[in-house]
């Protein structure tokens, strides 16, 4: 079958060669004209790896409406809104949407799966799929072992984008009936991802990582929970999973962001030496704003908000969780 990626990113066109890889067509879409060159002369425009011959991009949005009515949406959450806004503009065949970002939307606590019901005419909107959990761009574009789930409120299509992204080399993808946990489990781990980072630049160790990633589930589930989704989805591969391959490693945008805000290097100058999206960033804006509308204890992640917006001291915001009053961890 053929398939529009919208982004050309080290995400998004990693999986067009994964696509390529399972026999479907793929033309990938993306406003940079440079990216969209090398991916024509078969050139990763993030890695050093040659693309499959038949993977096409291209800048016209048009090309891509006309090429399929699947779109995998690879684009970064702050523009999203956006990008379907001009979609739904020009889209004549109901179509179907596959999410493969991972972030809630700050100013409005959206998932992506609301804003593309929002953006998208009901007519035109055929249904709507994540495909997330525990990847790196990196690894993938390598064909290295990696497990996703496809989740949406339709259980016929979760099971045909499964089929669709499988195969028996390098990639299983399972089914999830939890939209809102999957969606939800996917942005929040890249903020505990940043704080695991923070650690890491402050030289904190091996123990202070482990107690980062394991109260981040913690405040993980409470967000899936107050937000709709299953607490027990936070305890599979879009949670827990895809939180240990986020927080500890040097792949991550996120962990390595978080790394150097622990090294006192201002959130500006990160930004600018950093061609990837930071999701995780922006997911800690958004979960401060959660905590206070909603009334839920998000401590390491309101910590980390005070360090990013308000220019907090990263040592005393260690101190101000330290000094917490001292409670059980009964579950």
């Amino acid at each position: 079958m053929k398939l529009s990626i919208v982004g050309g990113g080290a995400w998004g066109t990693t999986l067009g060669q994964t696509l390529i890889d399972n026999g479907h067509e793929v033309m990938i879409y993306d406003v940079n004209p440079a990216a969209v060159e090398k991916i024509n002369m078969k050139k990763h425009p993030f890695f050093d790896t040659v693309l499959p011959d038949q993977i096409q991009a291209t800048t016209s949005l048009d090309d891509i409406i006309h090429f399929s009515n699947y779109f995998v949406l690879s684009v970064p959450t702050k523009v999203v809104r956006s990008v379907l806004k001009d979609i739904n503009q020009k889209l004549i065949t109901p179509s179907v949407f596959i999410n493969v970002s991972k972030g809630i939307e700050p100013e409005t606590l959206k998932r992506v799966s609301e804003i593309v019901e929002e953006e998208i005419e009901s007519s035109k909107l055929k249904g709507f799929v994540v495909l997330t959990g525990p990847s790196h761009a990196e690894e993938m574009i390598l064909r290295k072992l990696t497990l996703l789930v496809s989740s949406s409120k339709d259980e016929k299509l979760a099971i045909e984008v499964q089929h669709i992204f499988s195969n028996d080399q390098y990639l299983r993808v399972y089914t999830s009936s939890d939209l809102i946990g999957c969606e939800v489990g996917g942005a929040v781990k890249n903020a505990i991802a940043v704080i695991s980072g923070a650690c890491t630049g402050l030289g904190l160790g091996e123990n202070a990582r482990a107690a980062v990633i394991t109260r981040g589930i913690v405040e993980i589930v409470r967000v899936v929970e107050i937000m709709g989704g299953k607490k027990e989805t936070a305890f599979g591969l879009t949670g827990i999973g895809d939180l240990i391959v986020t927080a500890s490693s040097e792949n991550s945008r996120n962990f390595t962001a978080g790394k150097k805000i622990g090294l006192g290097i201002p959130v500006e100058q990160i930004y600018a030496e950093q061609k990837q999206t930071i999701e995780g960033i922006r997911t800690i804006e958004a979960m401060h704003q959660l905590s206070l509308v909603k009334g839920i204890e998000l401590p390491m992640i309101n910590v980390t908000y005070d360090i990013i917006y308000h220019k907090l001291p990263v040592l005393e915001g260690l101190q101000k969780l330290l000094n917490r009053d001292l409670k059980s961890e009964d579950f």
